[in-house]
């Protein structure tokens, strides 16, 4: 049987990636005035784990970071998760 942490750390990892691509395709994409990635998918990227992916992305192809909801809104929904996984890390090591 596969271990919750594994399959956690495996979802972390994906996510983050295809974050950090889907950042980047949005950018050529941007470039290249082609149909864009909707923003809300982005963010939800992020929501869903990928928030340092998304971070990275922004920063790497210098995409969205003078978008507010970008430039605060990741870097926040990255601290709530720094915040929610240390409480169920803590939690489940007391157990």
């Amino acid at each position: 049987m596969i271990a919750f942490d594994n399959i956690a750390l495996a979802w972390l990892f994906i996510i983050n990636g295809v974050a950090f691509i889907m950042y980047g395709v949005d950018k050529y994409k941007s470039v290249h005035h082609k149909w864009r990635i909707q923003e809300s998918t982005l963010l939800l990227l992020a929501l869903a784990g990928g928030s340092i992916g998304a971070m990275l992305g922004m920063q790497l192809f210098r995409h969205k970071t003078k978008h507010l909801k970008f430039k605060y809104g990741v870097p926040l929904i990255f601290l709530a998760q720094i915040v929610v996984f240390g409480y169920v890390f803590l939690h489940t090591c007391r157990s």
